[in-house]
């Protein structure tokens, strides 16, 4: 009898692809993003040999990488977001092809990735509010980073360990992790889902979706607890490897602190569990109160490194809480007519973050030593604590279940 070789069922393509279909994807994405976590700070590092320069340059790279974000709705509306969405895919085979050459050219591999994960981070959610009920937003969440938790976890350390052999050990394996990328998103078939006319005509104007994203405070709350958490995420990924670099600890600290933070992906659905139980807004709430107080901690304790890197790991973990509950107040709050416009918003969470947090940083360390990046992280985190006890109680509850406050009889 011959080995049964189809594909799995999730794999295959169907009219309406469901959560398993979004997330193979997405553990594909972590692969090709996951590898390179922990390597660009360190090759950046090793190119300018300034944590103030790189600084500089991630700034920069984050200022292109916004404007190729809030540029995709007008690019999918001429080209259809399949090719958007492939033309964002090849942008990581580019940068691997920049990365091999090394050197100075780093800074061009850095600014490829970073402009192919703003343009594929917008389609994906264009694809998840297109396809998915609002229901199954959780639920992707979580098992995206389960399906991403090899990648994300393993891909760090490998990233680093790669290095001690060939520089462009890490870009050959993005280069092929990209490929099947590819094949993965055309396999599935995806379609873009049901778009109404009011949506189309929306979408004429690609900047015009900015007033009406700032007259929603929902959104605008949503979309800030997203760019915050990604700062704490820019934090711990960028400085923890040049901080243990600078403190003596060696580049295969940074790549190791990353592996650890990311092995918390796979908690997820604990976390989901746990989440589901107490509610969306005390799950937001601690992740950012946990993670602010234990940044600025470890800013404290910094004349320790190894100490630093510890407590700067257990913040992680909230962080990781965030990933799966920080971005569904947004998600949760998006008109069915304005999914790709805000789409593109949502993701400009990431490009903002990145032109924040290395700017910040920059002025920080004009006065501090690296130790200080991480308290300036730790009062963000607090900042968007203080934010989120505006969100509703009742928000991600089923409607049957909610409690009714306040209403005679009830």
């Amino acid at each position: 009898m011959l080995p049964d070789l189809s594909l799995p069922h999730f794999l295959r393509r169907t009219a309406t692809p469901g959560v398993h279909a979004f997330a193979l994807i997405g553990g594909i994405e972590a692969v090709v993003r996951g590898i390179m976590l922990s390597v660009y700070p360190l090759l950046m590092y090793r190119a300018w040999g300034d944590a103030v320069v790189v600084s500089k340059w991630y700034f920069a790279v984050g200022l292109v990488s916004l404007l190729t974000g809030l540029c995709v709705p007008m690019l999918a509306r001429h080209l259809s977001r399949r090719r958007v969405y492939s033309f964002g895919v090849l942008l990581f085979v580019v940068s691997a092809g920049f990365g091999i050459a090394s050197g100075k050219f780093t800074t061009a591999a850095l600014l490829c990735h970073a402009m192919g994960t703003a343009v594929v981070f917008v389609c994906f959610n264009a694809y998840v509010l297109a396809n998915l009920p609002k229901s199954d937003f959780a639920r992707l969440e979580s098992l995206r980073l389960v399906f991403g938790g090899i990648g994300w976890t393993v891909g760090p350390l490998l990233g680093v360990v790669l290095l001690r052999f060939w520089h462009g050990g890490p870009f050959v394996i993005v280069g092929l992790a990209a490929c099947t990328m590819m094949a993965a998103f055309w396999q599935l078939g995806l379609s873009n889902g049901r778009v109404s006319v009011q949506s189309a005509r929306a979408s004429a104007n690609p900047f015009a979706f900015l007033r009406r994203f700032v007259g929603q405070p929902r959104l605008v709350a949503g979309w800030l607890f997203a760019v915050l958490r990604s700062c704490g995420w820019w934090v711990y990924v960028v400085y923890v490897g040049i901080f243990s670099v600078q403190s003596g600890l060696g580049e295969q600290v940074g790549g190791f602190a990353s592996s650890l933070a990311n092995m918390g992906l796979f908690l997820a659905p604990l976390m989901l569990r746990w989440m589901q139980r107490q509610s969306l807004r005390e799950a937001v709430r601690t992740g950012f109160l946990a993670s602010g107080s234990l940044f600025i901690l470890g800013a404290l304790v910094s004349p320790f490194p190894v100490a630093t890197v510890a407590v700067l790991v257990l913040a992680s973990y909230f962080l990781v809480l965030l990933d799966v509950c920080a971005g569904l107040p947004f998600l949760m709050a998006v008109k069915p007519s304005q999914r790709t416009e805000m789409s593109a918003v949502y993701s400009s969470f990431r490009d903002v973050s990145g032109i924040l947090t290395p700017g910040m940083a920059w002025l920080v360390l004009q006065f501090t030593p690296l130790a200080g990046v991480f308290a300036m992280g730790g009062c963000l985190l607090l900042a968007a604590w203080f934010v989120a006890r505006h969100v509703h109680p009742d928000l991600g509850i089923p409607g049957a279940q909610r409690l009714r406050v306040g209403v005679p009889g009830s």
